[in-house]
C-alpha cells in the first residue's frame, strides 16, 4: 500500500510556518514527511533556506510522524557529521527517521570555496560518505583516506536501528547505480515514460524489492489560473535538466536561465490542475509503478487549502483505490 507524505519546502517557507503545516498536514491525514536540506533558495522570489537538521527535531516532537531528509555529504558536511546528526534523530524517535544521499548541487555547497567535482568524481565521494556513515552507526572506529577522510572517528549516540539510507537520482544511470548499495530511491515526478525508466534502472541496477519513494512536483490551487502562475512564480528556476541544475552557483543565474520560460511551458515539468480527480489519476500511475510513499509538494504558496483538499478528498480516494474500490 503507498502511503502518502507532505514536502515541506525549507527554500520557499519559514522554519516556523513549516512547522505549522506538517501539524496541519499531520490533522489532514498525511503520514510522512520529507525536506531538503538547501543552503540557498532556488529563486529570491522563494526566499528562505532555513536550517533543516534544527528544523527537524522541534519537528519530529511536535508530530507523530516519520519524516526523511535530502542531503548531500563529502563538501559542505563531513559524513560523520551527518551520521552524527542522523543517528541523533534515530535514537530520540526510533524508526521513524531516514536519510536520503544525493551528490548534492554547487547552488548549496560551493559556499565552502572548494573545487566543485564533476558528477562521477561526486558518486564516487557520496559512495564514500554513506559507507563511512554505516561503519559509525555500527560501532566502528573509522578512519579513512579517499575523496573523504576520517580519522578515528566513533559515534557514542546510535540508534538500535539505523535510519534506511535512501539514495536520491533523477536520471537512470544514478538510479542503477544506486540500486547497487542503497536501502531505497527517492526520485521526482517526470513524464510516465521517463519515470518508468527510472524505476527499470534501479530495479535492473539491484534495488528490486527496495522501498521506492516519489517526491511528486504539483501546483493544486482553487482555480487553474492561480494554480499555473503559482507554479510558474515559485518554480521556474527548477524545471532544467539536472546536468544545468548541479553546477549553477548562486539563485541569481537561474533566474537568468528561467527568463524565457512561459507560464505554459511549466506543463511540462509540474503537474498541474485545479482538479483534485486529475491528480488522483497521475498519482494511480505513480502507484502502479510501485512507489511505497509519495511525497506531495505543492509548489505553490497555497499550502492550506492544499493540504485540507488533498487530506478530505486524494489520500481516501486513492486509498479507496488501492482496496479495491473504484472512485
Amino acid at each position: 500500500m503507498a502511503i502518502f507524505g507532505y514536502h515541506a519546502s525549507h527554500e520557499q517557507f519559514k522554519p516556523s510556518v513549516l512547522l505549522e503545516y506538517v501539524q496541519a498536514a499531520d490533522q489532514a491525514g498525511f503520514s510522512r514527511i520529507s525536506c531538503s536540506d538547501h543552503f540557498h533558495p532556488w529563486s529570491d522570489r522563494q526566499g528562505e533556506s532555513g536550517y533543516a537538521w534544527s528544523w527537524l527535531g522541534a519537528a519530529m516532537q511536535a508530530t507523530p510522524l516519520t519524516f526523511g531528509v535530502v542531503c548531500a555529504p563529502g563538501q559542505r558536511y563531513h559524513p560523520a557529521i551527518i551520521a552524527q546528526a542522523a543517528a541523533t534523530l534515530a535514537e530520540m524517535f526510533p524508526q521513524r527517521f531516514w536519510v536520503a544521499l544525493g551528490s548534492g548541487q554547487a547552488l548549496n555547497e560551493q559556499i565552502t570555496g572548494d573545487f566543485w567535482p564533476e558528477k562521477n568524481v561526486r558518486n564516487l565521494r557520496l559512495k564514500e560518505c554513506a559507507d563511512v556513515m554505516r561503519a559509525l552507526w555500527t560501532g566502528e572506529t573509522v578512519t579513512h583516506y579517499g575523496l573523504v577522510s576520517v580519522e578515528a572517528a566513533k559515534l557514542y549516540t546510535r540508534p538500535a536501528i539505523a535510519p534506511l539510507i535512501i539514495g536520491a537520482a533523477i536520471t537512470p544511470p544514478t538510479a542503477q547505480w544506486l540500486g547497487s548499495w542503497a536501502d531505497g530511491l527517492i526520485t521526482i515526478s517526470q513524464p510516465y515514460e521517463k519515470l518508468k525508466q527510472v524505476v527499470e534502472a534501479f530495479r535492473r541496477g539491484g534495488g528490486e524489492g527496495k522501498p521506492m519513494y516519489l517526491k511528486v512536483q504539483m501546483s493544486y490551487a482553487a482555480d487553474e489560473e492561480t494554480t499555473l502562475q503559482g507554479a510558474f512564480d515559485q518554480w521556474r528556476t527548477n524545471i532544467f535538466q539536472s546536468p544545468v541544475l548541479s553546477d549553477l552557483r548562486h539563485p541569481q543565474q537561474f533566474e537568468a536561465i528561467a527568463e524565457f520560460v512561459k507560464p505554459e511551458d511549466m506543463y511540462k515539468y509540474v503537474r498541474i490542475s485545479a482538479d483534485p480527480q486529475q491528480h488522483i489519476a497521475w498519482l494511480k500511475q505513480d502507484i502502479e509503478l510501485g512507489f511505497n510513499e509519495l511525497y506531495l509538494h505543492n509548489v505553490n504558496r497555497e499550502q492550506q487549502a492544499f493540504i485540507e483538499v488533498f487530506g478530505k478528498q486524494v489520500i481516501p480516494a486513492l486509498s479507496r483505490i488501492k482496496e479495491g474500490a473504484t472512485i
